[in-house]
């Protein structure tokens, strides 16, 4: 993590180099290498990554003929708001133009806003809330959910809301109208966390978009065999469990449907066996994703165990699959593995999430 700050920015001494997804995991993991060692850079590190993720992320791209906070706000009130207007991905080339044709696969290298990042960037500011008691992390989280979910929610003639992939920097126009498949959930999770910790005290109230995100959740599967996909269930899991059983939100059904989907999702990765694959074939990052929840889950085990029994056999097959993480961790912590191409093309990103699967403490937080 010091060489990630050190490459990156803060600490760099050339331009920072901003992605709001590694940066999320980066500043779960400068709280957690604090708890876990008590030094004083480590914590400072945390709001200074975020403090720059704002004015970089926050703000127009160098390349855009748009300048300044991209809510619009001016200087002093973008100073004070600055998620009001959501937050840019971060990506190398600027945002598709509203003639230019889709192309799938240059988009994935196209900036704009995405929404499961953003869920993310919310948690990571609620986690520096808690750790620092600073309540405008909270508020700026808060305003992140509020910009982010009337910017991406879709509304059919019927009324029933969904949410676009892909957004355009400003939030205007979807760049891709599609529903990622867990980002209902992870709207859900997230919005419950930020209202359970006194969001509409800091002026976020929550509750329109938690009905919109219930109701997109209802009758949903979120069984998938990816990796990275995995890791988000167990983590969703994992969370939720702390809000049912430390605050006494009501989501037992749902906490017991994301528990059994983990285990049939584990399954089905295990049998598909994809970390037989030399590591030069592999994405690194998107197998951490699976360490990582893993990980959550095994930290957590005891109070999983506590929710429902009715999800007992299904979290003894999650647990049973714990090994999995130890592997891929083994797989990555090698450094013939970490000096492949496809490592050291995604370095930053890979290295952040090794740092989160090893410490998880820091993502999970009290």
């Amino acid at each position: 993590m010091r060489d990630f700050a050190q490459r990156t920015g803060p600490d760099a001494g050339g331009p920072p180099r901003r992605y709001l997804w590694t940066d999320a995991f980066a500043v779960c993991n400068f709280l957690g290498l604090y708890r876990r060692h008590g030094e004083g850079l480590q914590l400072d590190l945390a709001p200074r990554l975020v403090h720059q993720v704002h004015h970089v992320l926050g703000r127009h791209r160098p390349d855009d003929s748009r300048t300044g906070w991209i809510s619009g706000l001016d200087e002093d009130e973008g100073e004070r708001h600055p998620t009001r207007g959501g937050l840019r991905i971060g990506k190398e080339f600027p945002e598709r133009g509203s003639r230019e044709p889709y192309d799938p696969q240059a988009e994935w290298d196209r900036d704009g806003q995405y929404f499961h990042y953003l869920t993310q960037w919310m948690h990571a500011l609620l986690r520096v809330s808690q750790e620092t008691g600073d309540l405008r992390y909270l508020r700026w989280a808060g305003e992140l959910a509020l910009a982010a979910h009337a910017g991406f929610t879709l509304r059919a003639i019927s009324g029933a809301p969904r949410l676009a992939w892909k957004m355009s920097i400003d939030l205007h126009r979807p760049l891709v109208p599609s529903m990622g498949h867990h980002d209902p959930l992870d709207a859900l999770i997230t919005y419950l966390e930020l209202q359970d910790a006194g969001a509409e005290t800091v002026g976020a109230d929550l509750r329109a978009a938690i009905a919109d995100a219930d109701c997109m959740c209802a009758g949903a599967s979120w069984a998938t065999d990816d990796a990275l996909g995995i890791g988000g269930l167990l983590l969703d899991a994992t969370r939720l469990a702390s809000l049912i059983a430390r605050h006494g939100v009501e989501r037992r059904d749902l906490w017991v449907q994301l528990l059994q989907e983990s285990a049939t999702s584990l399954r089905a990765f295990d049998r598909s066996d994809p970390l037989s694959l030399p590591p030069q074939h592999r994405l690194a990052f998107r197998e951490l994703g699976l360490a990582i929840g893993l990980g959550a889950a095994e930290l957590r085990k005891d109070l999983l165990a506590t929710i429902d029994g009715a999800a007992a056999p299904a979290l003894d097959v999650v647990l049973r699959h714990l090994p999995l993480a130890e592997r891929i961790e083994r797989t990555w912590a090698d450094p013939r593995a970490r000096a492949s191409a496809l490592w050291l093309a995604h370095r930053d990103i890979n290295d952040v999430m090794l740092a989160t699967s090893l410490a998880p403490e820091g993502l999970l937080g009290p």
